[in-house]
């Protein structure tokens, strides 16, 4: 039998934290909760948690800081940020600090468990490959601790950079069409053109590639999308 995923659910909105509790164990999670930053940081302590859905408006400790915490300790527990829908730069420092994914206020609970359940999909993927580390020509990719590296001095990319960059190295040697791009990195996001994408696909290789006009790693495969070709 199939050990059951454990997840945090850190959440100060008591009647919010046992409707998704609830949700989760009838979906067959174990589930525990956490109303505040501080009994999160604790509870943390504990090994074998496999996701931590974390609420950024936390009495004390805010989750920016658990995010902070939690990274600074070197817990690679995947974290899916609750953010207020119109605070958009919420979602970018999240993200900086460590943040995997974010879902905004309110949400369907049918999108969150999709996010639950990628997240932990892609740890399992990960998590058979110990090293976590890619090196192509004279760039190395820390993935689990959000670093880049040209030879030997990081590079600045934004939190969404690092994410389109990652999504790419995951699923390297497949093509990702600009459809599939622009949902796993934007999270669904209204509005948005496939220009949005090609702009940042433009920034990485620019920041990745010797030579950005004529890219060798991040490879545009025409009428269907990009490829990480490592």
């Amino acid at each position: 039998m199939a050990t059951r995923k454990r997840i945090l659910v850190v959440e100060d909105a008591e009647d919010l934290a046992i409707v998704l509790c609830d949700r989760f164990r009838r979906d067959g999670y174990s589930v525990e909760v956490a109303h505040d930053g501080e009994t999160a940081l604790r509870t943390m302590e504990q090994p074998g948690f496999d996701l931590i859905l974390l609420d950024l408006m936390l009495p004390g400790i805010s989750g920016f800081e658990v995010c902070r915490e939690l990274r600074q300790r070197n817990q690679v527990t995947p974290i899916l940020m609750l953010t207020a829908r119109s605070e958009t730069v919420d979602k970018i420092v999240g993200l900086r600090l460590g943040a995997d994914d974010y879902v905004t206020k309110p949400f369907d609970m049918g999108e969150l468990f999709a996010r639950v359940e990628a997240l932990l999909r892609r740890t399992s993927q990960a998590s058979t490959t110990p090293d976590r580390r890619l090196t192509f020509g004279d760039i190395e990719v820390d993935l689990a601790g959000a670093e880049v590296r040209r030879s030997g001095t990081r590079l600045d990319l934004t939190a969404r950079e690092f994410l389109l960059l990652r999504h790419l190295i995951e699923n390297r040697g497949v093509v990702q069409s600009r459809d599939i791009l622009l949902k796993a990195v934007w999270n669904y996001d209204t509005g948005l053109t496939t220009r949005t994408l090609d702009v940042h696909i433009a920034w990485l290789r620019q920041k990745l590639e010797q030579n950005p006009q004529s890219p060798r790693y991040i490879v545009t495969v025409r009428g269907e999308g990009y490829c990480f070709e490592p």
